[in-house]
């Protein structure tokens, strides 16, 4: 009996480990995507994403702004790479099922007054987590 009260009580606790490891990776490609457009680094902006992955953005006046990946890194290019630039990002959450995965993230140009909620859609590949998708919206001023 206690045997499989042990095995029972070890295979959570492996499971507990596993799913908080996934969590880890997940999180890491999305401050890695932060990280990028806070410093305006192309590369890391363009690394956590599957290739040629449509971004859903918002834009004073435009229903939608769909930009790729490689877009919307290239806006960053011009700027002085490792150099902050106002964008503070934060996760807000990570919800993991096996080999997808959806996140929240906030991101905040104080110096426009700008707030930004981004949505991610992310699925565990050979090489990794990528996002597979992200759509963004510009919060109403409070």
């Amino acid at each position: 009996m206690y045997k499989l009260i042990f095995t029972i009580a070890l295979l959570f606790t492996i499971g507990s480990i596993n799913a908080q490891s996934e969590e880890n990776e997940i999180r890491q490609a999305l401050q890695l995507y932060i990280d990028g457009s806070s410093y305006n680094d192309p590369e890391k902006i363009s690394e956590p994403f599957y290739e040629d992955v449509q971004m859903f953005l918002s834009k004073k006046d435009q229903p939608i702004y769909i930009l790729s990946i490689s877009e919307y890194a290239s806006l960053f290019e011009k700027r002085e790479k490792g150099k902050f630039n106002g964008r503070v990002g934060k996760i807000l959450f990570v919800d993991q099922e096996n080999d997808i995965a959806l996140a929240k993230a906030e991101i905040l140009i104080t110096e426009e007054n700008l707030r930004f909620i981004d949505m991610f859609i992310l699925k565990k590949l050979e090489d990794g987590w990528k996002i597979i998708s992200k759509a963004a919206t510009l919060m109403p001023e409070e």
